[in-house]
């Protein structure tokens, strides 16, 4: 697996330049930009505008933590970390909210003060044209940020781009005030201060909900998980694919496991090759380590066991909200029989439907011992 390990380094280090190199760009066109409008504001005594300054500085704070995010997530495992830091990228995304969050609020209470106190601005046409070029700055900054952070699948990337883009609409707004203001007398600039801050407040609340629920634990991407289980099932010998659970620790950083349904003719020998060669495909296919791969056994000399099989998967999917039925196994000398059931989360009561799986089956046959397990499906249900 060494040169899949170098593989996955050299992606790592390729995306890590991405994003540093894309948030200096947006530290350089973030501080011109607060240098501009904070002296076209002061000068034309105009709240909106100062307000649009201080945002392109929250803005260069933003990128500036994205970067130590960055950096900090790209440290090597190590033996307090043994997943490693991928999850410092959901930290730095999070404080990026809270930073936008607070900015919201700030102008909002700023801008309430100029309403109860209004003071008339001074426009000049220096300071229009530079807010009517930040207006297109910003805007082309926003999109190109927040593609770049789809691509790298960095969270902070995507907030700052959106971010941007919020920036653009509001120096628009800006100068949409300044034309009332100039063609009719009529100052709208604390007014719009406010409403601008709380477009600010909603999008900083948004941002935070979303890194709160990643950090929380979400659950993995559906295509992803169907293309894992879909490398499994390619191998001859693999009958099915169950139970696939992914942790996620940081933006394309997972671990996980599974379960297979292989012949119960398969020696230690087979199992143990083919289960790591499995964990080798789903790694060079997927970037994802899978710790451990269950197995469950299928019948395949019995013919009767067979017709046991699909009278058992007939009766217990006529059970309401039940989703699926695998790792069937039934032993006729013994007079066992077990398989796991998975049970959807849209059920009133889960452990009901269990009880009338179970029940289903005992009455259909009673002189065998079942052992079936309420089971979850965390990768598609």
């Amino acid at each position: 697996m060494k040169t899949a390990d170098l593989a996955a380094d050299a992606g790592t280090v390729s995306r890590n330049s991405v994003i540093v190199r894309t948030s200096v760009i947006g530290i350089l066109a973030n501080v011109f930009l607060a240098a501009f409008k904070a002296v076209v504001g002061l000068t034309s005594n105009s709240i909106a505008v100062v307000l649009d300054a201080v945002n392109n500085l929250s803005d260069a704070a933003s990128s500036v933590i994205t970067i130590v995010g960055t950096r900090l997530a790209g440290r090597q495992p190590d033996r307090k970390h043994p997943f490693g830091y991928g999850r410092v990228e959901y930290l730095s995304a999070m404080i990026i909210s809270l930073l936008v969050l607070y900015a919201g609020i700030t102008s909002f209470t700023e801008s309430v003060k100029k309403i109860l106190s209004p003071e008339t601005p001074d426009y000049s046409a220096a300071g229009l044209i530079i807010i009517g070029a930040s207006v297109a700055v910003k805007l082309l900054l926003g999109r190109y940020v927040k593609s770049v952070g789809e691509r790298a699948n960095s969270d902070s990337l995507v907030n700052s781009g959106e971010d941007a883009t919020l920036d653009s609409v509001i120096s628009a707004s800006t100068l949409a005030a300044a034309a009332i203001y100039l063609l009719f007398h009529i100052s709208l600039e604390a007014w719009l201060g406010a409403i601008i801050s709380v477009v600010i407040i909603k999008s900083g609340v948004e941002m935070l909900r979303d890194t709160l629920s990643q950090l929380l634990g979400e659950r993995a991407d559906i295509q992803l998980a169907r293309d894992i289980k879909e490398t499994v099932c390619s191998f001859d010998e693999v009958h099915g694919a169950y139970d696939l659970i992914l942790n996620n620790y940081g933006p394309d950083a997972y671990n996980g496991s599974i379960h297979i349904e292989v012949p119960d003719t398969f020696s230690a020998g087979a199992l143990d090759e083919l289960i790591r060669s499995i964990t080798l495909a789903v790694y060079r296919k997927h970037n994802v380590i899978l710790t451990a791969i269950g197995v469950y056994s299928i019948n395949t000399t019995d013919a009767e066991a067979a017709l046991i099989r699909e009278d058992v998967f007939a009766r217990v999917m006529q059970v309401e909200h039940v989703m699926q039925i695998h790792g069937f196994y039934v032993d006729r000398e013994k007079k066992t029989m077990r398989f796991d059931v998975i049970i959807s989360f849209d059920a009133p009561d889960r452990r009901q439907v269990w009880c009338a799986v179970v029940e289903t089956v005992q009455s259909a046959y009673p002189d065998f011992t079942l052992a079936v397990a309420m089971d979850t499906d965390f990768s598609e249900s």
